[in-house]
């Protein structure tokens, strides 16, 4: 079984048959990096070959699932400094890829409204922003057949440069009405507020700032889309066996946006210069301001989050990035922990 799989990649395991979605660009030797989607469950609300399955999407629950019934699937990587879930490449029965999905989907006959729907979507940002069909994938619970009536359209786009021209040309799709392609409006801004930001602390004012300018996401034929970015393979910064990472607890930080070129990509990422620190838990001396150089996150809520010369609050974990080629910095990670936050300010108080 090859370990080739990346962001957007589906897994479902040889015995217990869970599913997985993997997270990131680099994984260790033995296994991959990725969360429980999917459980077979006989009161599930999905079903796929007559069995049912339930869906997990909070992170913490799908630790507390796999702690109490599948702990095998739970790790502490000395690499990352932190607990992680993953599959052993052995356990592997099948790697779902979003391109083959596309592309099974354009040959298959009797689609599912959903799955016409999703096809119909990847075919107006091909012929609308001069890409081609192996740029893109369609991925999330219709590529592993367990989506549901209110299912969103989950596509991959794959390539740097090819990411970039989308997300300019959707500024034009939105304005074209015969489309129906659109953004949120207030209500479904209240709704998508409940459940990204709900009793993370952050207001719906703020919450607004950052989510009315995003252009990933929408309406298409009134459901839901997302759209994951990939950079280009040779954009990966070197291998999973190249980087260490060390905790060094909880930060809150004020901070100016440098660089957001990279806030569309999954993982996202963003170039700060440090303002002010307002918070370290544990307090450690051993940390200057001016090392610490970015914000990143494995999340998608996070992309699109702020642009250059925007002053932000972050609230996250921060780590020490110490690679082979003997660069050390800092940066926070944002989407561990539902507290975790990056909002405008307009002060540096």
């Amino acid at each position: 079984m090859t370990s080739s799989a990346i962001e957007g990649d589906f897994i479902e395991t040889k015995e217990k048959g869970l599913i997985f979605d993997v997270k990131g660009l680099h994984h260790p030797k033995d296994k991959i990096i990725c969360f429980l989607r999917y459980y077979p469950d006989s009161n599930g609300d999905r079903i796929r070959n007559d069995t049912r399955y339930s869906k997990i999407y909070d992170l913490k629950q799908r630790y507390e699932f796999l702690r109490k019934n599948y702990p095998d699937f739970i790790f502490y990587s000395n690499q990352t400094d932190m607990e992680l879930q993953g599959v052993n490449i052995k356990e592997i029965k099948q790697i779902y890829k979003p391109k083959n999905c596309y592309k099974n989907l354009k040959k298959a006959d009797n689609l599912s409204q959903n799955q016409q729907k999703a096809l119909n979507f990847c075919d107006i940002l091909i012929n609308n922003t001069q890409i081609t069909s192996d740029d893109i994938g369609i991925t999330g619970s219709i590529m592993v057949g367990l989506d549901g009536e209110n299912s969103d359209i989950d596509v991959v786009i794959y390539g740097t440069d090819i990411s970039k021209r989308i997300q300019e040309e959707l500024k034009k799709i939105y304005l074209n009405e015969k489309i129906l392609v659109r953004k949120y409006n207030l209500e479904e801004f209240k709704k998508h507020y409940e459940f990204r930001a709900g009793s993370s602390g952050i207001s719906f004012e703020n919450f607004m700032r950052s989510e009315k300018h995003k252009l990933h996401q929408g309406k298409f034929q009134e459901t839901d889309f997302f759209i994951r970015y990939i950079k280009s393979p040779q954009d990966w910064q070197g291998k999973f066996s190249d980087f260490i990472y060390k905790n060094y607890g909880r930060i809150k930080l004020k901070a100016e946006i440098l660089d957001s070129s990279d806030s569309i990509f999954t993982p996202c990422s963003y170039k700060i210069k440090p303002l002010r620190l307002l918070e370290l838990v544990p307090l450690s001396n051993e940390i200057e301001l001016s090392q610490i150089h970015e914000i990143c996150s494995f999340r998608g809520r996070f992309c699109e989050q702020a642009i250059g010369q925007e002053k932000v609050y972050i609230e996250g974990k921060l780590e020490k990035v110490l690679s082979k080629k003997k660069n050390e910095y800092f940066r926070i990670i944002l989407g561990e922990y539902k507290e975790d936050k990056m909002i405008y300010c307009n002060n540096t108080n």
